[in-house]
This record gives structure tokens, sequence and C-alpha cells, in this order.
């Protein structure tokens, strides 16, 4: 008998998001089977995917790597509607349903998410009955359970799981570096889903992979405390000691990212004290650090009209106040603007932070950007 529901999963999901490419751009095939076989080779189950990752190419993905090869019960896929991107009206927001059950071939779907509510466009959902879409599809045998993935503030959050107690789950981003974040308030979210019963499944538990190469001084705290493990199991084994927890999604671009994961979480054991006292350490650490958080999702960049590559002009920023690298910074930022728009061609438009889920005021970073690499 499950205390919560979903508490009997293994507790690393394969996030679909970052899977490894070719030179030519494409998903890489052939090495995403064979971390999809490593995966369900050892026990784990849970997949996750969304209409709009990479264009389709991920539901694509999923459909090669996984539900061809595999007996559709032996694993779980999750994926997502977006009433807010690739949507323009209530018809279109619903045909992504039918067109995601096209692409990946799945015949159902296990989990079934409505896609990154944030301030901005969550009444969308209620405006294009989104709500009552799932549940039809859910009395159909179309989904077997529904729910949200979440970016905003934890009154927001109370408000949509008060007026829909009947969502089963609630996706939250939760990292040890965001947690007490105000502009990502992880803790609170994570309270209020509790507080009304909900459980979660996480994600960016490691940031975009920024907690997988954490500033010098947390990596330092790491090491001492247990110099075999990598920085991501510290991220991803803290998330997953929460209480509530369904499966803590970490998003692996190649083979060896899986090896790692795998080495901890095929046999996953919760933190202790004495590591609850690392992360908290690093906690501190990571507090008094102005870095950007972004987490490269490119969701602001899809409308852009000087195509900015915001994500990496933030990544070489970071570059220089996380690592003190100004030089590599600089080269990192001469690449990011090679095929676009530089940081001081921002007009302010603001169609970017509509789109973040990290509510990060990109057109303020974008300035300081532009002061550092464009006026130097």
């Amino acid at each position: 008998m499950e205390k919560y529901f979903g508490e009997n999963t293994p507790k690393l999901g394969f996030g679909l998001m970052r899977l490894p490419k070719l030179k030519n751009g494409n998903t890489d095939i052939e090495q995403t089977k064979k971390m999809v076989d490593m995966f369900m080779e050892a026990g784990l189950t849970y997949f996750d995917t969304a209409y709009v990752y990479d264009g389709g190419a991920s539901e694509a993905a999923a459909k090669a790597a996984l539900v061809e090869r595999y007996p559709r019960e032996s694993y779980t896929l999750a994926t997502k509607l977006c009433a807010w991107m690739g949507a323009h009206d209530e018809e279109s927001a619903k045909q992504q349903f039918y067109t995601s059950l096209e692409r990946t071939g799945a015949g159902y779907f296990d989990y079934y998410l409505l896609h990154a509510l944030q301030a901005g466009n969550y009444k969308l959902y209620e405006k294009y009955h989104i709500w009552d879409f799932v549940k039809e599809l859910k009395e159909k045998g179309l989904i077997k359970h529904w729910g949200f993935s979440f970016h905003a503030t934890p009154e927001i959050l109370d408000e949509i799981l008060t007026a829909h107690p009947d969502a089963e789950f609630v996706q939250l981003q939760l990292n040890y570096a965001d947690w007490e974040n105000p502009d990502v308030t992880a803790r609170a979210n994570y309270e209020v889903a509790r507080k009304h019963g909900k459980s979660i499944v996480v994600m960016e538990p490691v940031k975009g992979g920024a907690l997988a190469n954490p500033p010098k001084d947390v990596l330092k705290v790491f090491k001492e405390a247990d110099s075999s493990a990598s920085p991501a199991s510290w991220a991803i084994r803290y998330a997953a000691s929460l209480e509530g927890i369904i499966t803590v999604l970490s998003g692996m671009s190649n083979i060896e990212q899986m090896a790692d994961n795998l080495s901890y979480m095929k046999d996953f054991r919760p933190l202790d004290t004495d590591e609850q006292n690392v992360i908290h350490k690093a906690q501190d650490i990571m507090g008094n650090i102005n870095s950007i958080p972004c987490t490269a999702c490119h969701y602001c960049t899809a409308g852009c009209p000087k195509k900015i590559a915001i994500p990496e002009i933030f990544a070489a920023r970071n570059q220089q106040t996380v690592w003190g690298q100004l030089e590599k910074g600089r080269m990192m930022y001469g690449e990011a603007v090679k095929n676009g728009g530089r940081a001081s061609d921002c007009i302010a438009c603001g169609q970017c932070e509509g789109a973040c889920p990290q509510q990060i005021n990109v057109i303020e970073r974008l300035e300081e950007c532009s002061h550092n690499f464009d006026e130097q």
C-alpha cells in the first residue's frame, strides 16, 4: 500500500529534453538507444518528454529509442500540452495531444501534464478548457494520470490546486540552489503542493546542468565530504530525498551522464544527516554568488525579434561571475553572437521575460552583459 501516489516509482526519471546531438544538430538516436537500454536494465522506467521539446524531435526520439523497442507495459511515458507555445487557440492546443500520440506511437500516456504554468499563461488553460479536456482523455483511457508543471509563486499554485483538487501530481523545479531562491520559491511551492496532498515530480534537480559543475568553493565542500561522489549525485539525491516525490527527472545528454546517475540511483539511498549538513554548506555558498539562474531551456529565444542567443550569453557571463574566468567568458560570448544579435541589440520588448520559467529579469541581465561584453 502506497503512502502517497507514486511512492513506489523508481526515484530517477529520464528527461528527454536534452538528448545527445549529432554534428548536424539532429538527435543521436543510436546513443539515445544505448542510454535507454542502460536505464531500463537498471530497473528504471519513467521517461519524460513534451510536445514542444526540440520542435517535436524529443517525442520522435522516444518512439525510436523506447516505444518501438520495448513492450508498452515495461515503462511509463509522460508528455505535456503547452497552451502558450505552439498553440494559438483551443483547437490547436488540444491537437497537441493527438500529435504527441502520433509522434510517440505510445497508444496512451501514463502521465500527461499541462505544461509550464506561469503567471502570464495559466489562465489560458482555463480559457481553452484544457482541464476538462485531460479529464475526458483519462475517461477514454488515453492517459492514466494527469497533472501540471509549474513555474510561478506559491500563491498561484495554491489557487490552481484549490480550483483543481483532482490534479494527481505537480511537477516542480526543486534543487538545493533554488530552495530559498525568492525568484523560484522552490521550498514554498513544495510546501503548498504537499499541503494539498499532491505528489511531486522533480524537474531541474541539477539546474540545467549548472549543479553538475558548481562553483569551486561548492565543489571543495563536496569533495571533502566524499571524494568519489559527483556533484550531480549530491543534487539529484537531495531532491529524491524529499518526502512525497514520485521521481526526479534528469535530462541526460550522453552515456557518461547516464552511467554516473545510475551508479547512485539504481539503488537509491536518501541523504543522511551528515550529508544534509554538507548540502546546507553548499547552499550557504551558492546564496552569496550573483549568478544568472538560467537553465538553457531556450523558451526565451523562440520569439526574440533580434535572434539573441540569450542562454548562451548568460552562460558566458556566469563563466566570469561564478568561475572568475574573464577571458573564457569573452570567448564564449563571441561564439554566442556569431549567428545572432548581441546583448546590446535587445529592444526590451519583454517577450523573453514572459516565457522564462526562472522568472529572470532578462532585459536587466542583458544590459549587464552588454556593459561587460559590448562596451569593453
